[in-house]
């Protein structure tokens, strides 16, 4: 893989927060660098107003992973900070640590494409807590960004019902790693393609796109401009016909269109950019089948989202291939998942584990404690439920158990041993090398196809999403009410 350093072409150690580097000092300041920790990385609240979220970004995370180390010109800018008595941030020997340290880190992880929940763990990190806490920031970079993007691609692709869904965002992401990590997120979350030409040789994403306004603004005639793009690339012709007059503009793209049937090529489609979409898209469709071009598509672009999409759907749009930009590449409506990363336990000076747990006002902030996995009961066409569990708790998953949702104690499922289940988090380092062959970008693509399809529908609408039920086994629920008590009491 290594594609991170073939874009950037340098160490990306430094990608963190400065904090993260100042614990790093003080653990090791304080013998604490190699103390054995577990950290869970994981979000609150869907984003959109909706009901599920996809998992995405792994495959960056194990890429930024393998990569992971410092390098000496890392080093030499660490040496120049300081601090407020204008001192080294940094002894040199800790600099020197850095220098020396190798990855050494347990990753377990939820794998591309599936279908993931507010508070279930995406990612399980173990290891020296130094290194737990230097790669946090890179991360949840990784991971909320595409996570968020793959989310809103399939949300945009379950609005569009079958239809082609192509990404046009490039010029209006966030920089160009958004715009390349958008890219990969929306073909996994479900788009057909992108007119992201280094997103296509990246990763293997078909590329997409004819021309824009300034093409037919350059030529006197717009029917000029349509008949002279035609002659340089007649096997590329979608005609981009609202630059004048719209409708004038299918007519005009239909004489082109005419001209490549006689020289044995066809017009592929006309694209809509502005005015009243669902009105012209009806009117081009009967402008271009009158004239024989039943199989010529209409694209539609301009602000499209899937509430917009849904909307013009309604009012009987005859758009074959919904073009999304900025709604989609900046998630605009939404532009944070908003995902955290939270110490789960830590072994004590006499070797066993001590869980921890951050305690707030906020029901919705409180860490689960312990060593976390995800454990998915499905149905025989559905999921029907997901229980977060210790692995280090004494349940048995040969006989029943007991799921408590967390927002309310009264409300418990018991699910028997003969349900169907899985664990969702699977191995992914050990000890610092990567025991995972991540999947291809399509087969991760056909994965949130499988996972949607098995998702309730009253979970994937827009309006009012049914919860799905995720819940806490029940001796985790108890440990954490307990040590939510003990918490409170303490002065």
């Amino acid at each position: 893989m290594n594609q991170l350093n073939q874009l950037y072409g340098t160490s990306l150690a430094l990608l963190t927060d400065l904090y993260q580097l100042t614990m790093a000092y003080g653990y090791w300041k304080n013998g604490l660098a190699e103390r054995e920790s577990v950290f869970h990385l994981f979000f609150r609240k869907n984003p959109f107003g909706g009901g599920h979220s996809v998992a995405c970004g792994l495959a960056t995370a194990i890429d930024f992973l393998n990569n992971f180390r410092f390098h000496a010109d890392d080093l030499s800018y660490l040496k120049t900070l300081r601090g407020s008595d204008a001192n080294p941030l940094f002894d040199p020997e800790f600099l020197d640590y850095l220098r020396d340290l190798n990855f050494e880190c347990d990753i377990d992880a939820i794998p591309e494409g599936t279908t993931v929940y507010p508070h279930e763990p995406l990612a399980r990190v173990t290891g020296p807590i130094l290194q737990c806490q230097l790669i946090e920031t890179p991360l949840l970079n990784i991971l909320n960004f595409q996570t968020l993007i793959a989310t809103k691609a399939a949300r945009v692709c379950i609005a569009a019902d079958g239809d082609r869904v192509v990404e046009f965002g490039l010029r209006r992401a966030q920089g160009i790693d958004g715009g390349l990590a958008a890219s990969r997120a929306a073909f996994i979350g479900g788009s057909g393609g992108t007119s992201n030409v280094l997103a296509g040789k990246l990763y293997d994403i078909p590329v997409v796109g004819t021309h824009a306004h300034s093409w037919v603004m350059t030529f006197d005639e717009e029917q000029e401009a349509f008949d002279r793009y035609a002659d340089a690339m007649p096997n590329n012709c979608v005609f981009l016909v609202d630059t004048y007059d719209t409708l004038e503009g299918v007519r005009k793209a239909v004489q082109t269109g005419r001209r490549l049937r006689d020289i044995g090529h066809k017009m592929l489609g006309i694209r809509l950019d502005s005015g009243d979409l669902a009105w012209l898209s009806i009117e081009a469709r009967k402008i271009l089948d009158e004239a024989g071009f039943v199989d010529t598509q209409i694209v539609a672009s301009n602000d499209l989202d899937e509430r917009l999409i849904v909307s013009l759907k309604q009012q009987g749009a005859r758009i074959d291939t919904w073009g999304i930009g900025t709604k989609l590449v900046t998630a605009f409506d939404q532009p944070a998942l908003g995902g955290v990363y939270k110490l789960g336990a830590i072994r004590g000076d006499n070797g066993e584990w001590q869980y921890r747990l951050k305690l707030s006002e906020q029901a919705i902030k409180i860490s689960n404690p312990g060593i976390l996995q995800v454990r998915r009961f499905s149905g025989s066409t559905e999921h029907r439920a997901d229980m977060i569990y210790d692995v280090r708790s004494s349940i048995h998953l040969d006989r029943p158990v007991t799921m408590v949702d967390p927002a309310d104690e009264t409300r418990r499922r018991t699910f028997d041993h003969g349900d169907s289940s899985y664990d969702l988090l699977v191995p992914v380092f050990r000890r610092g090398e990567c025991v995972y062959d991540p999947p291809s970008i399509r087969s991760i693509r056909d994965t949130v196809q499988q996972q949607l399809s098995q998702t309730p529908a009253s979970v994937k609408r827009f309006e009012f999403p049914h919860n799905y039920p995720v819940g806490l086994e029940q001796s985790l629920h108890d440990l954490k009410s307990s040590m939510i008590r003990e918490a409170r009491l303490k002065p």
